[in-house]
């Protein structure tokens, strides 16, 4: 299986509130166009998790880390 990175553990590894981080996430995933790799990977109804190493992780990490 391959390594999954969660949102908690992108939180805490960027200092971050979760609750900061799953509204900028929300809002990203709304802009397809801009946000394409997030859009693909995110999944309604499901934990916010991404494989290590992903475009999705890195898109994830722009938005979380943008204030």
């Amino acid at each position: 299986m391959s390594d999954i990175i969660t949102l908690k553990a992108l939180c805490e590894e960027l200092k971050i509130d979760p609750r900061e981080a799953r509204e900028k996430l929300r809002a990203a995933v709304g802009d397809a166009k801009a946000n394409p790799e997030l859009a693909k990977a995110r999944k309604p109804r499901t934990p916010w998790q991404w494989v290590k190493g992903s475009a999705a992780e890195k898109a994830a990490r722009q938005v979380i880390g943008n204030s």
